[in-house]
């Protein structure tokens, strides 16, 4: 299986020179020359890898950084910068970066330092069990309680968490109305009876609220279940 690199660089030569190479070595790899399109791509793509250079226009590489991180994704990033600048670096990696290469670069370093951030992933994942849950844009993280879409943290309240845990358990299951009130409140609940959709609403509310799709449907007759519109 072939490990999975996205490349963010406003410079066309660059993106095109680094998919050509990256490519060469076995890597799989789609790029983009901007912020927006980069943020996209990551979550599309899933990389194993991310080579981000800091000055582009509209959105950096810096605030790209930061909202990848506050969404919870802990990809490896290599930063590449055109400025020698120590606080430079710093800002960088408070930010979250994992490495740092300064413009211009030599090819052969840019892929030893590929490598070893994908050896020092494949170290963690073996030394940590991930308690993560993803579906599409979605990701909830069972250690924190957190949940974040598209970059995005969404506050829940414990009940709330727990509605969603069952839903991203059961992808495109449809999910009768009797199985979700035992396994969300329990077999002996007697409080008002339209409660779950009273949840279901305020969830949907929630995970909408930034322009997200749908992805909590009505089957109608049946219960609810996780999936993208048709």
């Amino acid at each position: 299986m072939r490990h999975k690199i996205t490349v963010i660089d406003d410079d066309e030569k660059i993106t095109s020179m680094l998919k050509r190479s990256l490519t060469f070595e076995g890597y799989d790899v789609v790029t983009a020359q901007d912020g927006h399109e980069g943020l996209k791509r990551i979550l599309e793509h899933e990389p194993e890898v991310i080579v981000l250079d800091v000055m582009m226009p509209r959105l950096d590489g810096w605030e790209v950084c930061r909202r990848i991180r506050d969404g919870g994704i802990s990809t490896p990033v290599l930063m590449l910068t055109a400025k020698d600048d120590i606080m430079d670096r710093v800002k960088g990696l408070d930010l979250g970066a994992d490495d740092y290469l300064v413009k211009p670069f030599a090819l052969e370093e840019l892929l030893a330092r590929v490598r070893a951030l994908l050896r020092r992933k494949g170290s963690d994942n073996a030394d940590q069990k991930t308690n993560r849950i993803q579906y599409e844009d979605m990701i909830l993280d069972l250690d924190t309680r957190e949940v974040f879409r598209s970059g995005h943290r969404i506050e829940l309240t414990t009940k709330e968490f727990d509605l969603l845990h069952l839903f991203m358990m059961n992808p495109r299951r449809v999910l009768s109305r009797d199985v979700i009130m035992e396994k969300v409140w329990g077999y002996d609940y007697s409080g008002e009876s339209n409660v779950m959709e009273v949840y279901i609403a305020l969830l949907r509310q929630k995970t909408e609220e930034h322009g997200g799709k749908r992805i909590i449907q009505t089957v109608r007759g049946a219960g609810y279940v996780l999936r993208g519109e048709s």
